[in-house]
């Protein structure tokens, strides 16, 4: 990665907050008398995001993790999602709640939707932080967005490239030197 690039801001700190306490409050009308809610973070884009989102929940939650990728290093899906590392509690008979960073080409949530419907959640639903749907290669789409954006490549708030850049308070354009 010896490419230079900028990042330009796209979406604010302030946006991204108020955005997510709108969302909970989505989420808690949804969810409304579950027991648990089991969130669910697809690392390592999410992590920032799940962190903020269920610190807004005014419901009983556990936090799992699973990680998928599609990307490595790359700013392109190489379209084979490779699970990481796979939750640790049981989510059968359960309400669940898949937190993405991103849904670019959707193979990613696809492929992770199909494993964990197959372990019979009671109720199995997503959310994205964003969501290009200009890229998209897979019917899916998350039951809620933070926010849709263009075809732009992202750094911030948990989203990285090559590692870079996840400590950003914002969502920011990367934009390469020519």
């Amino acid at each position: 990665m010896g490419e230079a690039y900028r990042v330009d801001a796209m979406i604010s700190a302030k946006a991204i907050a108020a955005r997510i306490e709108a969302l909970a409050r989505e989420i808690e009308r949804a969810f409304a008398g579950t027991d648990k809610l089991v969130v669910v973070g697809l690392l390592r884009g999410s992590f920032v995001f799940i962190a903020d989102l269920v610190r807004e929940l005014d419901l009983p939650v556990e936090v799992d993790f699973l990680e998928a990728s599609s990307y490595g290093d790359c700013t392109t899906s190489s379209r084979e999602v490779r699970i990481l590392k796979d939750l640790r509690g049981e989510i059968g008979g359960r309400d669940v709640l898949v937190v993405e960073d991103i849904v670019d080409t959707g193979h990613t949530l696809a492929a992770v939707m199909k494993l964990l419907q197959g372990r019979e959640p009671r109720r199995l639903e997503t959310i994205a932080l964003l969501d290009k749907p200009s890229r998209r290669e897979v019917d899916i789409r998350a039951t809620w967005t933070g926010f849709e954006i263009p075809d732009e490549f992202v750094v911030g708030y948990g989203i990285d490239y090559a590692q870079r850049n996840r400590n950003l308070p914002y969502i920011g354009k990367v934009v390469f030197a020519d």
